[in-house]
């Protein structure tokens, strides 16, 4: 499948944010191992880390195809990614290699395939709150949406319901994720709500209104 522009643009995005993030903190891992490392801990309290370790693992093997040089990086049963070298980054590490970008929009891509629009952003800024996303309508404002994307997850959760019964083999496995998607789902369903209400404008205190039964 053809990565969208406005997918690689994302990941081109999350890499030079974390690139310019690393060189302030001192740490020597490449900015795609960083992208993947921040987030790990959101996405294994969403799909589990056999989940999270599965997306990382499918966006490699795609990003392979079209880039021979992520042959030495490897997922580990940890759900992190390990083996990769950025010959671009030793010359600038602002600059990202076609590979690293490559895997970078292959795992947002599943990520917007699974989880919808809304809420992916609304993931990536809150695990990188000083990136600013934008798409081919402007910037993103998450929250008038992000209640559509929480029955999506409904839905997803549903059908995975459904394929555990199917696939008694892994039954176990299916419920987890199925569940965690649901208890997520609730959290977003809350935070939309409450966000949305905080960032409505204060309704201005109406004049008080002499009461003509009051002496």
């Amino acid at each position: 499948m053809t990565l969208k522009k406005e997918t690689r643009d994302f990941a081109r995005s999350l890499l030079a944010y974390e690139a310019v993030a690393g060189q302030g903190s001192g740490l020597g891992e490449p900015a795609v191992v960083r992208v993947c490392e921040k987030l790990h801990e959101p996405m294994c309290a969403l799909a589990g880390i056999s989940g999270y370790r599965s997306l990382l693992a499918r966006a490699l093997n795609l990003a392979r195809k079209e880039a021979p040089g992520l042959g030495a990086a490897r997922v580990t049963a940890s759900g992190h990614f390990q083996g990769f070298v950025d010959a671009a980054a030793e010359d600038d590490p602002r600059h990202a290699s076609q590979g690293d970008v490559l895997f970078v929009a292959r795992l947002l891509e599943l990520l917007l395939s699974l989880l919808g629009a809304a809420v992916t952003i609304q993931l990536v800024q809150d695990v990188f709150p000083r990136l600013t996303v934008t798409t081919e309508a402007g910037e993103v404002t998450p929250y008038e949406d992000i209640l559509e994307e929480v029955g999506h997850l409904h839905s997803v959760s549903d059908r995975l319901q459904a394929l555990a019964d199917e696939n008694p083999s892994v039954e176990g496995a299916l419920m987890s994720v199925s569940g965690n998607l649901r208890n997520t789902a609730t959290a977003l369903e809350l935070l939309a709500i409450l966000r949305s209400k905080a960032a409505e404008p204060e309704e201005e205190d109406p004049k008080p209104r002499r009461d003509p039964y009051l002496m």
